[in-house]
């Protein structure tokens, strides 16, 4: 078979990055396809030539094959790697390519077609001998069949989308009178997903661990694991930190899993890179989940403890050249440890979150990896997955990586848009984490409360911080040392700091030749600032000197706070506004979106708690209800409409 020359890849964000720099780095040239929205992105910016596949929603874009063939056949291109999401384990678009005579980095259409069916791939696996949990996988799906197997199955059970992944179109059902609710919930994210309502029941293991294997097997019939990883910390069945090896593993253990996965992958005929997914009870039984038949997100932690690079074997192999190594020769060395950064606001239920990098500042450092597809200035849309990035550390031992990894992440400066950084923070700081004692069910038995989920609410240092901040621009905007405007130096300043729907009062008095003095409520702070360049800010405060990243626009100061970041206005000169009632009707959008259903018509009675509109955003269905008794007085929205955060959708009176 013959080399490829040049590789398109069929994907947007950090992946398409991460599969660029190993394709340049083997002397590959490579094509970027993008959407309107991702015009100026990074992975655009990296590759050799780059064509604009179509608007910004992904069925018009990553998702439209005709399009991306065409960018195939316009560059020159041999091969397409689909990385993960969009197409990548679409069996259409892996025939599609092979008819137009382009190499598909990726398994057989027929392999995709079985394992990205839930249902097709439960029978497969109970055929083929690997173990399985006690559900309903038949064709009939209509609900009285739903329900009359849910009886059979019992509760708690678990709804799936038999086509899903990510956790759309997965439910967990504790009693049968929320069943109907549930599959309706379950089955419409489902078409909207994955374009199939079809979905699968099983008995739900309450707090297992989440454990997958890495597949690897090649067009001579060669077919390797390398090793397993534990994913058990997820959030709605969205890991949240992926790790290898897993804590639990024993060397039996490892074996029997390996080989009820390579019993997976030779039932399909495997080819390339692929995962067999498991749950492991406390009893150290374990239970096949899936198999995603492409690359993983989580792939570096195996690429660090095995020291090689999975990309590379996927394009060796789509060449048609043997696996490098045999089962006997994969060796695991230390720990390694990943968490993904997304764009969600934790304060706001984890709702995504969309706006403009003001700031991107990576925490690298020896033993630490970052896979990102962020610049400076780019804007985070509503049209795709909220994911950001991924910091990955490799340690002797897992604290070695967990203490690293939680470095990277109290270091890695993101400005402008609402992350998930300080739940990260907390969950990787953990003692139960830590100890390696945790399961599927750690976020929520311990962080249903937890104060990394509420707002970032200021202390006193932030504030004279950020006081500082605003009076050193006004300084330099203003030389002569403000003797302007100010009749006496040590008069004091009185600032009105603002962070969303609060204002604080600070005093900041500037003698000459002195440390600012800031009065922040009981609290008084001296403050030197030794450095500030419009990016980081080198203070003494109260005598310990610090670095802050920050970014300060037309009165908006932007302050990473290690980790995440706080939003001051400087709100001295504004009036002061009055608050909106706490038991306002008017419901807006808490994010950019589309409307994808509207349950209620105008002069319709209300109840609080009722649902009235779903929205969409981020690939996921966001109930919005109403937070109070009432009646609809007007209704400002459609299905099908694309809303802007904040946009009033309706009114309740």
């Amino acid at each position: 078979m013959p080399g490829l020359k040049k590789i398109l890849i069929a994907n947007r964000g950090e992946i398409a990055c991460r599969i660029q720099r190993t394709a340049q780095a083997l002397g590959y040239r490579t094509v970027a396809v993008f959407s309107d929205a991702d015009a100026d992105a990074l992975h655009v910016q990296m590759a050799d030539e780059a064509v604009n596949i179509g608007p910004a929603t992904v069925q018009q874009s990553y998702l439209n094959i005709p399009a991306i063939l065409d960018a195939a056949r316009r560059t020159g291109a041999d091969a397409i790697h689909p990385g993960y999401g969009f197409l990548s384990e679409n069996a259409e678009f892996a025939r599609a390519c092979q008819d137009a005579g382009i190499t598909f980095i990726g398994p057989s259409p027929e392999a995709i077609e079985l394992m990205g069916s839930k249902r097709l791939s439960k029978i497969a696996m109970i055929k083929a001998g690997v173990p399985c949990i006690d559900g309903y996988q038949g064709a009939e799906q209509d609900d009285e069949t739903l329900s009359r197997e849910a009886a059979r199955i019992g509760y708690p059970l678990m709804i799936k989308a038999s086509a899903g992944g990510g956790g759309r179109g997965m439910r967990l059902v504790h009693e049968a009178g929320n069943l109907l609710e549930q599959i309706r919930t379950a089955r419409s994210e489902a078409l909207n997903g994955f374009g199939s309502g079809e979905l699968i029941l099983e008995q739900a293991l309450i707090e297992p661990r989440h454990v997958e294997v890495q597949l690897f097997g090649d067009r001579h019939g060669n077919l390797i694991y390398l090793g397993e990883r534990d994913c058990s910390v997820q959030r709605r069945h969205q890991k949240v930190i992926e790790e290898a090896p897993c804590p639990v593993m024993t060397p039996e253990l490892r074996q029997a899993m390996g080989e009820a996965a390579l019993k997976a992958g030779l039932a399909v005929h495997y080819v390339g890179a692929g995962t067999v997914e498991f749950l492991l009870d406390a009893r150290g039984q374990f239970y096949f989940l899936e198999m995603n038949t492409r690359l993983q997100v989580e792939h570096p932690v195996t690429e660090l403890i095995t020291g090689l690079d999975l990309v590379a074997w996927q394009l060796n192999i789509a060449e048609g050249q043997p696996l490098p190594l045999r089962q006997d020769q994969v060796h695991l060395t230390g720990h390694a440890m990943e968490v993904r950064l997304y764009a969600e606001d934790p304060a706001q239920g984890f709702l995504p979150q969309t706006g403009r990098v003001v700031a991107w500042e990576p925490g690298l450092q020896e033993g630490v990896r970052i896979d990102h597809g962020l610049i400076e200035g780019q804007l985070i849309s509503p049209f795709y997955d909220p994911m950001l990035g991924k910091l990955i550390a490799h340690g002797a031992t897992r604290e070695e990586a967990r203490r690293k990894l939680l470095r990277a992440v109290q270091d890695s400066v993101l400005l402008g848009v609402q992350s998930n950084q300080r739940l990260l923070e907390s969950l990787l700081e953990h003692p139960q984490f830590a100890s390696g004692d945790f399961s599927t069910g750690f976020i929520a038995q311990h962080f249903a409360d937890h104060a990394c989920l509420q707002s970032h609410a200021p202390g006193a240092q932030h504030l004279a911080i950020a006081t500082a901040l605003f009076y050193q621009a006004s300084a330099q905007a203003h030389p002569a040392p403000l003797g302007g405007w100010r009749n006496n130096a040590s008069v004091p300043l009185h600032y009105r700091i603002g962070l969303e729907d609060q204002d604080w009062v600070v005093t900041l008095q500037a003698i000459p030749g002195e440390p600012l003095r800031i009065q922040v409520a009981e609290r008084c702070l001296e403050l030197k600032v030794l450095h500030c360049d419009g990016r980081q800010a080198t203070l003494e405060i109260d005598g310990i000197r610090q670095r802050h990243a920050y970014r300060l626009e037309a009165g908006q100061l932007w302050l990473f706070s290690r980790p995440g970041s706080l939003q001051f206005s400087d709100r001295t000169q504004a009036q002061v506004s009055s608050r909106a009632s706490v038991s306002s009707g008017t419901l807006k959008a808490p994010m950019d979106g589309a409307i994808v259903d509207v349950l209620v018509n105008e002069g319709s009675p209300v109840t609080k708690g009722q649902l009235l509109v779903v929205l969409e955003a981020m690939k996921m269905e966001h109930p919005l209800k109403s937070g109070i008794d009432g009646v609809l007085k007007r209704l400002q929205v459609k299905v099908g409409d694309q809303v802007k955060n904040r946009q009033i959708l309706l009114e309740v009176e």
